[in-house]
């Protein structure tokens, strides 16, 4: 008999060891939470403290509370009456109770600071061990949980990883609303919430070009967009469709030229564009990213590779010309990697730091948004205009974001290739 019993598609023995962590999980919450110096005691008494208080923190820990004892109870029903609705709100549960215990982790310090529980200040390190225990208990249920309810292991990883990677953005955005100023605090969640720092960098009579840095960084990204995208196709299909001597040998010194880091012939690339006078100049970096936009050719050739060289022939027998075969044959039938071709060429100088703060060197006007926010964080501003700095970030991060939404469907269809037929 199989000792890892299966009950409607649902892992029994995964079903139970969850059962167990949320037990744990529950005693936890009457073990001490905090250090003694903090009046430590279990979260009960820790609400009771904050309640006292008057601090808002207090809300955090009763929806923990609250959502402890209702996974426990669902965990409980789950085993002696196991299914797959109840198996997926306990996990969606478990994930909820795991993800306010992470945020817990984050946001202790500001409730007990506000609170005043302590005359000193609170730091990851008066954390007690009932805090520990829960913490390490709320990620095994929400494992098993997953394992109990079948789900692959890649996502139980990946839905792990989304939980702790959340943070570092969430930080990011938190900052970009924060009304304290200042490069450091001791806290993750902000004591006040404002528009300021959007309102301080996009405002006319600021002295932050914000607003023109984004315009720089829209021209080149879009300029180069549009003369990569022309390159490697045209260079793609030349080597995908075309035989000539030394074919390969072409293919195989641009691969490896590819692989060096462009930055290695930076200094040269520089004294040229300083001895054409294009140096501080926004075309110089158009012109550099699209020249050398061709060494990226082998992915796109490998999509024109895929598609039946038939068509071709069949274009040519009926009078098509290589240029009419490639207009109305083979670019419609890869709009796939064309919009992957877009958005990575649309990438590149859109996130660019390295090579446009050694061309523009210190002609703030022409500065790009990389750039311009790294000269926000040198050690004479950063204190000033860190929460700008946030914003700005957040601000230039948003249309990627929104782009690869919309084309993520043409983006992997791209890198999968052409469907033969």
């Amino acid at each position: 008999m199989n000792k890892d019993k299966i009950v409607i598609g649902i892992r029994l023995k995964n079903f139970r060891i969850a059962l167990i962590a949320d037990v744990i999980l529950l005693l936890s919450l009457f073990l001490p939470m905090t250090s003694s110096g903090f009046d430590g005691g279990s979260v009960v008494a820790i609400v009771k403290k904050l309640t006292e208080a008057g601090s808002g923190g207090r809300y955090l820990y009763f929806a923990g509370i609250a959502f402890v004892l209702f996974q426990t109870a669902l965990s409980i029903f789950s085993n002696i009456r196991p299914g797959k609705k109840a198996g997926t709100v306990w996990m969606v549960f478990a994930a909820l109770n795991t993800i306010v215990i992470t945020v817990e982790l984050f946001a202790s310090k500001l409730i007990f600071d506000g609170a005043s529980l302590s005359e000193q200040k609170f730091l990851v390190k008066d954390f007690g061990l009932g805090f520990w225990i829960s913490f390490i208990a709320a990620y095994v249920s929400l494992v098993y949980v997953m394992k109990g309810m079948r789900v692959h292991t890649g996502y139980i990883v990946l839905v792990i990883l989304s939980i702790i990677w959340l943070f570092p953005i969430l930080w990011i955005v938190l900052t970009a609303f924060r009304g304290e100023g200042g490069y450091y605090v001791g806290y993750f969640f902000p004591k006040n919430l404002t528009f300021d720092n959007f309102i301080k960098l996009l405002s006319p009579g600021s002295i932050i070009p914000f607003r023109k840095w984004w315009v720089n960084t829209f021209i080149v990204a879009v300029c180069t967009c549009l003369l990569s995208t022309i390159i490697i196709l045209a260079t793609s299909y030349t080597l995908s469709r075309t035989r000539f001597a030394g074919r390969k040998t072409l293919m195989k010194f641009m691969l490896i030229i590819g692989m060096f880091p462009g930055f290695m012939s930076m200094i040269a690339v520089y004294n040229i564009l300083k001895g054409i006078g294009l140096s501080q100049t926004l075309a110089a970096l158009v012109i550099v990213s699209a020249a050398g936009s061709a060494m990226g050719y082998y992915i796109c050739k490998g999509f024109f590779d895929t598609i039946p060289k038939s068509l071709d022939e069949a274009a040519t027998i009926d009078g098509a010309t290589k240029w009419q075969t490639f207009i109305k044959i083979t670019i419609p039938l890869s709009k796939p990697i064309i919009i992957y071709t877009i958005l990575t060429s649309f990438l590149g100088p859109w996130t660019d730091y390295i090579f446009p703060s050694m061309v523009l060197g210190d002609k703030q006007e022409s500065y790009t948004v990389a750039v311009g926010l790294k000269w926000l964080t040198d050690f004479q501003r950063i204190d000033s205009y860190y929460t700008q700095f946030a914003a700005g970030a957040l601000m230039v991060s948003i249309p990627i974001v929104i782009l690869f939404i919309v084309l993520q469907r043409f983006y992997v269809e791209g890198l999968s290739g052409s469907v033969k037929g």
